[in-house]
Order: structure tokens, then C-alpha cells, then sequence
């Protein structure tokens, strides 16, 4: 019930539209239920063309509504009963559209705020956490999990509350005509409640294990799509289908399960209500045939009971959507209760821009109790470019993430200014930061909106004089149709060099004062290669910059390399400096050479 109770949380906000459905709902169960009363007059006056008896005195005003319409002709009385059912439908008919429509809205609403919710948290999640989590499990969340819980609010809360309503109406009419006889039904109750009880528990298992089997499916998905160059690079299509067909055909047994249980419900909730309405039959009949009830009365209360079945067998399905949901709901709130790592505290401050230095003062980080940066010690002077070199995996990128916090060190802190960047806004940080990374990332969007994409207010003019010195506009102009170009998801319609000189260019326009370049010319040519890393040179005055490089040709300019070795700076110095040394640095500039 907790889970209920959290979810319910989300209606608050739009408790009026629920008032004004819950309104509707009312009449709308009391005219479904008021429509049965016109058997009465139906089966004794006009069909049967006899008085309307009933075996229990009435209320006066009710005593004597049914007199006179004891008094008025059979032919008469049926033109009033058309009427009137005509009313009561167009009534039953205009509450029905407006439960509807404001149910509808409100578990639109519902859903919209749980999405947006969940979206917002996963944009503030720390880095370290998409380190657990795959991405097409998380698109799973967002998408499947949550229409599951449309559920509970279109169907499990507001269908249940008119349902309920309908059955107390129905209940009232049954319990005044024979109250004998409605217990003698109600008795089956428990032979229905048992086993929806025990199948809506089940059901909430394998709804579990159909979620988690969805999330996997997502996530084969979003990795094959993603990867197709991959994919088909190595003809490992027919492989790849065969997996995504075993996760798709493993969701359907599961489903199939699910549904198998849930079916059973209704059956088995329809032939307990037909017993009642067989002990009803039997008894009412015997009242009726000994003309101590009329027959309309007999058949109203046969058709309500019969009518309830219907509410009952809805409140069971219900209970199924119910369970369905509530774990989906257990896995939604796994992702809003997650801790978020890196935070902004509370009383962050605007961090001007840098004018010293920035320095990391025996710095640590590492995953899970294993340390890939240890004790770093370096500080970087205002327009000083550092090159990082190293091996592989010995931490160069870690060190450079830690500067925009997309991680916090275990130990140690990093400064900007004198100013531990732990108590600064994250906005004010990152907007000082440029990073073009050798793990590109591209919009389906616009060629120009990718370049503009921290700047969407960019002139065209700013824009292209970006794209220019990133040595992309003459390729950029080439394309269909120019800057409007639609480069495709993670730039698929674009050359490796073309999609590396867009995102050099999103970090010109951004002309941030300090520049993190991961590898920014891994994937240009020979030329390009020259004509960027010229365009990087002049875009890198007065700019502090860190240059992390595989190439060592590609920072044999900068003023300062430091090299990294198992997470610890081992060398420090020039170009020139180091290979004097005969060091590390020595040995990796041999084995490029090699190469």
C-alpha cells in the first residue's frame, strides 16, 4: 500500500480534475443503475398489463407515485417509459463522456509529471551511476514501466471508485426490494475474493520478471541500433537477431503466463455471480409464481443482481492492473530514490572566471574500493596547455572528468582560483569548460543546431565563423541542404572526421576559457589533421587547456606534458625535457615510432 499511496502523491496536483471525474462518476453509476428501474413498469404495466405489487409497505410519496402509475393506461405508460429512457440514456450517455474524457486527462497528466520526473532525475544523476546502469534499461523505465502505471491511474484508482459507486447503487436496490435474498448472494463473496487474492500476487511476481525481461530486450536494442556500423562490419547480423529474437520470444512466454492468470479471474467471478443469481431465480421465481411479488420487481431485482456481477468482475481485473503496476511503480521509485552522488550544495555560489590557476591537491578517485587516480598533485597556471599522456586505462580521462564534477575525488580536492569547485553552481563551472572527446556525440538534429547547442540563442554569423575555423564549413556547405541538414542519430550521415570537426566547432562557438580535448583529432585525416589542429592552436591562446593525447605527436607543442602512469603523475616537462629523460614518456614515444 505504500507504493499506492506514493504513487497517489502524483494526483495533488490536479485534485480538482479528479473532484470534478469523481462528480461525474456518481451520476453516471446512478443513471446506469436508475436505467433498470424502468422493468418495472415494462414488464407489469405494459407487457403484463398488471398493477405494480410489492410484498414490503413503501414510503408514503413512493406508495403513492406507484398508484398513479397503477392509474394511467397500459399504451400511455408506454409512451412515458420510452421517453424517459430516452432522457435517461442521453443524461447516462453525456456523465459517461465527461468521466471519460476527465479520466483520461487525468492519468495523461499523471503519467506526463511521472516521466518528466524521472527524466529530471536521471539528467541529475553523477556519472557513476550510468556506470551501473544500461541506457536501454533506463529508456525501459521511462517508456514501458510508466504506461504500465497509466494503469492504476486510468483504470486501477478512478475505474475502481466508479465501479464501487455502481455497486452501492446497485447493492441499495437489491437490499430494499430483498434484503433475504442479497445475503444469501453476498455469501459467495468470499469464494471470489480468495482467489483473486491469491492470483493478484502471483500476477505482481511475473509482472516483475516481464518488466525486468522488457528492460533487457530495450537494451539489446538501443546497443545493436546504436552499433550497426559494428554489427555489420563483422556480419554478425543473423547473430544479433537470433539474440534479440531469444530476449523477444523469452517476454512473450512471460506474457502469456501473466495473461493466462489474469483471464482466469473472469470466468471464475461470472459463474460465481451466475450461482447467486441461480439461488435468486429459484426463490424469487417461487414469490412470483404466488403472485406475492410482481413480476417487475422480480425482474429488477434480478437484473441488479446480475448487473452487480459485471462491477465485480471489473473490481478483479482491477486488482490485476493494480498489481501489474505496483511493480512497475517499485522499479520507477528505485530510480527516483536513487542517491545522486555529486550534488550542488545549497548554498553554492557563481565561481568568476579563472584568472590563476587551477590546481588538484592530492587528488584520489576509483570505483568500488579500486583507485585509478592516486594522490595527483598538479597545478595548471591560466593559458597554460598541459598534454596528458599515458598508457591506456592509467587514468588520463578520469583526471580531466573530475574538473567539470562529472565525478567527485574519494579524496583530495581540485580548485579554481583558491575556490574548491565543490562549493560552486554546477552551471557557473561547466559553462567555463569546453570538451570535445574522442566519444562524439551528435543530435538528429540540424548541422547547425549541433554546433549551437549550448548556445541556441547563436547568430548564423557566429555559427559559421565557428564552423570555419574548425575547418568544417566547406563540407557543411556541400551537404544537401547546408546548415539545416538532418545529420541522423549520433551523426550517422557524416564522415567520422566530419562529425569531429562539428564538435570542434560546438566547443569554438562556446568559447569557453578553459578547453578539454580529448583526442580531438583522432579521427581526421592527414590534412584535416594539419588544418585543425592550426585552427586548435589559435583558438587555444590565453586559454588554460588540458590535451589528453595518444599521439604524442599531438602535444609536442604545449607548454607543459604530464605523464600518468597506474593513476600517479611519474614525469613532468617539455617535449625536449622528457625525451632527455629516458623515462616513460622515452619509452611510449619509442613505441609509437614503432608503430
Amino acid at each position: 500500500m505504500k507504493l499506492y499511496f506514493r504513487l497517489l502523491q502524483f494526483i495533488r496536483p490536479h485534485i480538482f480534475t479528479l473532484s470534478l471525474a469523481v462528480v461525474f462518476m456518481v451520476f453516471s453509476a446512478f443513471f446506469d443503475s436508475a436505467s433498470l428501474t424502468m422493468l418495472v413498469p415494462l414488464s407489469d404495466k405494459i407487457l403484463g398489463g398488471q398493477k405494480i405489487v410489492f410484498e414490503r409497505p413503501l414510503p408514503a410519496g413512493l406508495n403513492g407515485f406507484i398508484d398513479k402509475i397503477n392509474d394511467i393506461p397500459p399504451l400511455q405508460m408506454l409512451n412515458l417509459v420510452v421517453m424517459v429512457i430516452l432522457v435517461m440514456f442521453i443524461f447516462k450517455g453525456v456523465f459517461f463522456f465527461g468521466r471519460s474524457y476527465l479520466l483520461t486527462k487525468l492519468s495523461q497528466l499523471v503519467i506526463r509529471d511521472i516521466r518528466d520526473a524521472i527524466y529530471r532525475k536521471i539528467q541529475y544523476f553523477s556519472m557513476d551511476y550510468f556506470t551501473q546502469s544500461a541506457t536501454g534499461i533506463l529508456v525501459s523505465r521511462i517508456t514501458y514501466d510508466v504506461d504500465i502505471i497509466k494503469g492504476i491511474m486510468q483504470v486501477g484508482l478512478t475505474d475502481l471508485v466508479y465501479q464501487f459507486l455502481t455497486m452501492i447503487f446497485l447493492a441499495g436496490i437489491v437490499l430494499y426490494i430483498n434484503w433475504k435474498w442479497a445475503v444469501m448472494s453476498i455469501v459467495l463473496v468470499p469464494l471470489v475474493a480468495f482467489p483473486i487474492y491469491h492470483v493478484g500476487r502471483v500476477i505482481k511476481k511475473i509482472s516483475t520478471q516481464a518488466q525486468e525481461k522488457m528492460g533487457d530486450l530495450n537494451r539489446k536494442l538501443f546497443e545493436t541500433i546504436s552499433g550497426i556500423r559494428i554489427v555489420k562490419a563483422f556480419s554478425m547480423e543473423d547473430e544479433e537477431i537470433r539474440k534479440v529474437a531469444g530476449h523477444n520470444y523469452s517476454f512473450y512466454k512471460i506474457m502469456m503466463r501473466l495473461q493466462r492468470r489474469a483471464l482466469v479471474l473472469g470466468p471464475l467471478t461470472e459463474f460465481i455471480g451466475a450461482c447467486g443469481g441461480a439461488i435468486v431465480l429459484y426463490y424469487g421465481g417461487r414469490e412470483v409464481i404466488g403472485q406475492r411479488m410482481s413480476s417487475g420487481f422480480f425482474i429488477l431485482f434480478l437484473g441488479a443482481m446480475l448487473s452487480l456481477i459485471r462491477p465485480c468482475r471489473r473490481l478483479s481485473e482491477i486488482h490485476t492492473i493494480n498489481q501489474q503496476g505496483l511493480s512497475a511503480a517499485k522499479r520507477i521509485f528505485e530510480i527516483l530514490d536513487a542517491p545522486v552522488n555529486v550534488v550542488e550544495r545549497k548554498n553554492a555560489f557563481e565561481l568568476p572566471q579563472l584568472s590563476q590557476s587551477i590546481v588538484f591537491e592530492n587528488v584520489s578517485f576509483g570505483y568500488n574500493d579500486t583507485l585509478i587516480l592516486k594522490n595527483i598533485d598538479l597545478r595548471v597556471k591560466r593559458g597554460e596547455v598541459i598534454g596528458l599522456v599515458g598508457a591506456s586505462g592509467t587514468g588520463k580521462t578520469t583526471l580531466v572528468n573530475l574538473l567539470p564534477r562529472f565525478y567527485d575525488p574519494v579524496s583530495g580536492s581540485i580548485k579554481i582560483d583558491g575556490v574548491d569547485i565543490r562549493e560552486v553552481t554546477f552551471k557557473s563551472l561547466r559553462k567555463q569548460i569546453g570538451i570535445v572527446t574522442q566519444d562524439l556525440m551528435l543530435f538528429n538534429d540540424t548541422v547547425r543546431n549541433n554546433i549551437a547547442y549550448s548556445r541556441i540563442d547563436a547568430g548564423e554569423n557566429d555559427v559559421i565563423k565557428a564552423a570555419k575555423i574548425a575547418e568544417a564549413h566547406d563540407f557543411i556547405m556541400n551537404l544537401p541542404q547546408g546548415y539545416e541538414t538532418i545529420i541522423g542519430d549520433m551523426g550517422m550521415k557524416l564522415s567520422g572526421g566530419q562529425k569531429q570537426r562539428l564538435a570542434i566547432a560546438r566547443a569554438i562557438l562556446d568559447n569557453p576559457p578553459i578547453l578539454i580535448l580529448d583526442e580531438a583529432t583522432s579521427q581526421l585525416d592527414a590534412e584535416s589533421t594539419l588544418l585543425v589542429q592550426e585552427a586548435l592552436n589559435k583558438l587555444l591562446v590565453n586559454r588554460t587547456a588540458f590535451v589528453i593525447a595518444h599521439r604524442l605527436a599531438t602535444v609536442k607543442k604545449v607548454d607543459r606534458i604530464i605523464v600518468i602512469e597506474e593513476g600517479r603523475i611519474v614525469e613532468e616537462g617539455t617535449h625536449e625535457q622528457l625525451l632527455n629523460k629516458g623515462g616513460v614518456y622515452t619509452r611510449l614515444s619509442k613505441l609509437e615510432f614503432m608503430h
